[in-house]
């Protein structure tokens, strides 16, 4: 893959992503706007830790998605050999640990990067949504 081939294809990959998070974590609030006046009317304990339980567990799912969406780039494109190569170096890539011990060739080195940048996007993205949560069912249980 050429240099430009790469910033397009990560780029075009970034995005499904962001779209994928955008359009889940709008349908997490709209689950969680519905499911506050049913949580309301259970123990404190529940009301405040219901949304916020619901909230990761889509994080959660929305970053697992992410991950099998790389690990599939890299399946379809015969990048890795196995889907347990393809799945671990999607995650090490994604959590930017990088550890190493799978390294991607020359021509893909670019294109990989963006798997990094997908994940500090996302997990930015996810703690600024928990954060604006928290905040939020702190202050209406603070003012009940």
């Amino acid at each position: 893959m050429t240099l430009a081939q790469q910033i397009i294809w990560g780029s075009i990959y970034l995005g499904i992503c962001f779209l994928i998070e955008i359009i889940l974590l709008t349908w997490c609030t709209q689950f969680i706007r519905h499911m506050a006046p049913r949580l309301e009317n259970t123990k404190r304990f529940l009301a405040i830790a219901g949304p916020i339980c619901i909230a990761l567990a889509f994080i959660v799912f929305i970053h697992t998605i992410q991950v099998w969406l790389w690990a599939i780039v890299w399946m379809m494109g015969d990048v890795l050999p196995d889907w347990n190569s393809a799945l671990y170096f999607s995650l090490v890539t994604f959590t930017t640990l990088g550890y190493g011990d799978i390294v991607l060739g020359e021509p893909l080195r670019i294109f990989g990067a963006f798997a990094s940048v997908t994940g500090l996007l996302a997990f930015g993205l996810s703690t600024a949504f928990m954060v604006a949560l928290m905040t939020q069912v702190f202050k209406e249980e603070l003012m009940s």
